[in-house]
């Protein structure tokens, strides 16, 4: 099937030499192509160029895009979506005055997920989950990467990755898997967490392996979760195993979890509310993606992670959502956008490569999507009639999403 968007106002993020990511400087720069075409050969970018260069063409379908852009789609490379229950209520506490510690020390947060979790069947949660995702695919998102860790025991656990592999089997969207068995420690487990991590070594991953449900293997790796000693441990399991690590670190303190996922060649370091410049020296030369999660770190009222000094020592950063029922209860990637530009001052350009070829890198998956290039995975979509696609950011209230195509094909 061959498809021809022609009249596009403007084709952004198009690619002639692929990259997996992007770094520092070069963040800031994104080509552009005014008056544009793009043909779709199957699900795959196929040609663009400017419309004075297009030959005519045996289309089978023919859009006119006049007055509308076209971009890649978003790639939001950390969330939570697999879950049964929303946490309202925590949410009344924090304008209270609680702290997210303070919750999670009297049962809520995670363990209050968990609870809900372990009593919702399979069929529960996949069906929530699949609408969690054709919201965000609304939006513009057309890859995700999705985490356990609603479970916090082997069998919950379990659960919530099958979930994710059905969801992988039947939606359009390009989706990877996280087991996150280590994301927070259970009540019966408090005081001697140790015998957690073994359960999570000795029991967990070998079946999460054995059904091949899992890519990455993740840990909360932070102040009263897993200390780094835990965390190596739980990642040279996983590695045996042949998942690739991610890490959740220093979202409430300097942890070390940056140093550790670097040191066991993690993918993504996630969070990184709290940075000093350790912990930007030790990412510096290491295939290891910063990624920052603007919706937590509003969501919670938390410092903002500095990633304009990240960006400026020369760093790559990719911004995604963690959309999760606690912290961050939204997976709108426009919004990321827009936080990217307000609270922390990247150039819509910054903001654009930070969550889309950034964030597909942090999946391992930017070989394939996250920007407009030939032989890419042909996932886009057409805006609504804008002026700029600085407009994108600046309009943050609004969808600015009018037709959304994975795969080569609408959705």
């Amino acid at each position: 099937m061959r498809t021809l968007i022609k009249n596009i106002k403007e084709l952004v993020q198009v690619e002639r030499q692929p990259r997996l990511r992007v770094c520092g400087k070069d963040m800031a720069q994104m080509e552009t192509i005014k008056n544009a075409y793009l043909i779709i050969e199957d699900d795959k970018f196929a040609a663009f160029g400017p419309m004075s260069e297009l030959k005519e063409q045996n289309a089978d379908t023919v859009i006119d895009a006049t007055g509308h852009m076209v971009l890649p789609s978003f790639c939001d490379s950390h969330t939570h979506i697999v879950y049964a229950n929303s946490r309202e209520h925590e949410f009344v506490d924090k304008i209270r005055g609680l702290s997210y510690e303070e919750i999670a020390k009297r049962g809520g947060g995670i363990l209050n997920s968990a609870k809900a979790t372990a009593a919702a069947t399979e069929e529960e949660l996949y069906d929530m989950a699949l609408q969690r995702l054709e919201g965000v695919m609304r939006m513009g998102t057309g890859a995700i990467e999705i985490k356990s860790g609603y479970g916090l025991s082997t069998e919950s656990e379990l659960k919530l990755l099958r979930v994710i592999r059905r969801l992988k089997e039947n939606s359009p969207m390009t989706i990877k898997s996280n087991f996150l068995g280590a994301h927070g420690i259970p009540m019966e487990y408090r005081g001697h967490q140790e015998d957690y991590v073994n359960v999570v070594i000795n029991e967990m991953i070998p079946k999460v392996a054995e059904e091949g449900l899992a890519d990455f293997i993740d840990v909360f790796c932070d102040q009263g979760f897993f200390t780094v000693e835990d965390t190596a441990r739980i990642l040279e399991a996983g590695i045996k195993y042949g998942m690739r690590p991610k890490i959740h670190a220093n979202e409430m303190a300097v942890s070390g979890g940056v140093q550790v996922g670097v040191k066991y060649g993690a993918i993504s370091v996630d969070h990184l509310e709290q940075m000093g410049d350790a912990e930007i020296e030790c990412l510096k030369g290491s295939d290891t993606m910063p990624t920052v999660l603007p919706g937590c770190a509003f969501f919670l009222n938390l410092p903002l992670s500095p990633a304009r000094k990240m960006i400026d020592s020369g760093l790559p950063v990719s911004m995604a959502s963690d959309y999760n029922p606690g912290t961050s209860p939204s997976g709108n990637m426009q919004l990321i956008l827009s936080m990217a530009c307000i609270r922390y001052r990247l150039t819509p350009e910054e903001a654009l490569n930070a969550t889309t070829l950034n964030t597909a890198y942090a999946m391992g998956v930017s070989d394939k999507v996250g920007t407009i290039a030939v032989g890419k995975k042909a996932n886009f979509y057409i805006t609504v009639p804008i002026p700029t696609y600085e407009y994108l950011p600046y309009a943050y209230g609004e969808n600015k999403v009018a037709r959304t195509f994975l795969n080569g094909r609408e959705v």
